[in-house]
């Protein structure tokens, strides 16, 4: 007869259960200092040159530590050495790239879903946690003007989102064969989406970038042609891509005569909202994307049009079941999953099954302020763009190279030679100075083929004086250029 083990484990080790007063202690640490870096983003360097702190970066590799460190210190590291040396995205004057507002409300929101930590893969494991993150996203789908019914999730950013939408497309439209497949894009669209058409399998070949026109803005005619032309070929298209605020310029594409385009001849219409989808909020956001409601998915990004911190993206579908049919896979050790349509297991309409609950990140703003607040910030950032623009244009140094459609605009120095060399050499001189200045951080581009200025105002931080210093900045570098220019 076997007698029963006499083993039991050596070790019994809790150092990693803090006690009620530690936690305190760890939390009021960390809030402080994160409260002080916020009070002081208006006075922080807006433009921070990394290039040395990269060159520098392989002495920032570390041994496994193997004893506890002193929280003081780490706190010293993190924010007297690690964040200075990066850029200030969160800071007023960052109008660079898309800017990313990092909503404090939301950082609590991310102490709460961590600190409670829930598995959100499914809605038996948090219902009430799953069911927030549904009523989240039927909130965006009311935003656009989806209908009753609509579907998607939270993600964390267009990227994952926009390559969500090439895959359930490509399935929905194609089916197994779909290496004829071809997508429509215009020449400004995100690159993501070329990114998301090669991992989705379709050949690069069958990515048609199509022109745009004076406003940087896809051509219905020229879509139509390309399409008329694959068929002929025996081609199958499947996929048309517009852009509601590219990054280049923040063009919106004529989203409503794309959507006719995509429905004669049967097309998946899918509509990138990342940068621009907010905007809807506002009336005249509303009237720069009418058409947005009638795309078959959007994605949007509330990293940006809603000034959260990164790593919040969204993609809305019109009819869920096409991301199940994309998604859905069962398992034996898999819990319960639903089939009420009113009901969603975020693992069945997306790519993660172990996934962060980002639900919060949206709901806890949202119901502290209402929408309103939000809808007002938007309406101010647009007023804004209209301000710089027209005190550039009364520049007579100045070309409008990019018109804003949204609050994104583009600019040149205008060389009095006419020489194209001239003017950018005279542009990059311009945006050097501006930055050296510190007070704001401009980003470039080229904008077919000329090298461009851009600003981009979509930070909750971001107002008048802020874009007043802009405009001095801007000012000052166009007397230092050389006379005559």
């Amino acid at each position: 007869m076997t007698k029963p083990s006499d083993f039991r484990p050596a070790i019994e080790d809790r150092s990693l259960e803090l006690d009620a007063a530690a936690m305190r202690r760890l939390a009021d640490a960390a809030l402080e200092r994160a409260i002080r870096h916020i009070e002081s983003l208006p006075e922080q360097p807006a433009y921070v040159d990394t290039t040395e702190a990269i060159a520098t970066s392989l002495d920032l590799i570390e041994p496994l530590p193997q004893g506890p460190s002193p929280l003081p210190e780490l706190l010293d590291e993190i924010f007297d050495v690690h964040a200075p040396a990066s850029y200030t995205t969160a800071g007023p004057g960052y109008l660079a790239y898309v800017p990313g507002g990092g909503l404090f409300q939301t950082a609590v929101a991310d102490l709460i879903s961590s600190s409670i930590n829930r598995y959100s893969g499914v809605l038996s494991a948090a219902p009430g946690l799953v069911q927030l993150e549904t009523n989240v996203i039927r909130w965006f789908g009311e935003i656009v003007g989806y209908p009753a019914g609509s579907s998607g999730f939270l993600a964390s950013g267009g990227s994952l989102a926009n390559l969500t939408a090439v895959v359930a497309a490509r399935v929905d439209k194609l089916g197994e064969q779909f290496l004829d497949g071809t997508i429509y894009v215009s020449d400004q669209v995100h690159h993501c989406v070329a990114k998301a058409a090669r991992i989705a399998g379709i050949p690069q070949a069958n990515l048609k970038i199509l022109p745009t026109d004076e406003r940087f803005r896809l051509d219905p005619a020229a879509v139509e042609a390309a399409i008329v032309e694959d068929l002929a070929r025996g081609c199958r298209p499947f996929l048309l891509v517009a852009s509601a605020g590219t990054t280049n310029s923040g063009a919106v594409d004529p989203l409503s005569e794309l959507a006719e385009v995509a429905e004669r001849h049967g097309l998946w219409y899918h509509v990138d909202g990342a940068y621009g989808g907010f905007f809807a909020l506002t009336e005249r956001g509303r009237r720069a994307l009418a058409g947005i409601e009638r795309a078959d998915s959007i994605v949007l990004d509330p990293h940006k049009g809603l000034f959260l911190p990164y790593g919040t993206g969204a993609l809305l579908v019109k009819d869920k079941a096409v991301l199940e049919a994309v998604h859905s896979q069962g398992a034996e050790y898999m819990p319960r999953l639903q089939a009420d349509p009113e009901l969603v297991d975020p693992c069945e309409i997306s790519p993660e099954l172990s996934r962060p609950y980002r639900g919060l990140r949206v709901w806890l703003p949202f119901k502290l302020h209402g929408i309103e607040p939000f809808r007002r910030n938007l309406d101010e950032k647009l007023d804004l763009t209209l301000w710089i623009t027209e005190k550039l244009r009364a520049l007579p140094q100045i070309e409008i190279l990019a018109e804003p459609q949204l609050s994104t605009l583009a600019f040149a120095v205008r060389a009095t030679s006419g020489s194209e060399a001239d003017t950018e050499g005279l542009t990059r001189a311009l945006h050097a100075a501006i930055l050296r200045r510190q007070r704001v951080h401009l980003t470039t581009t080229r904008l077919r083929g000329r090298y461009a200025i851009r600003i981009c105002v979509l930070s909750f931080r971001t107002h008048l004086d802020r874009m007043e210093a802009c405009l001095e900045d801007i000012e000052a570098g166009l007397a230092e250029l050389p006379a005559g220019a």
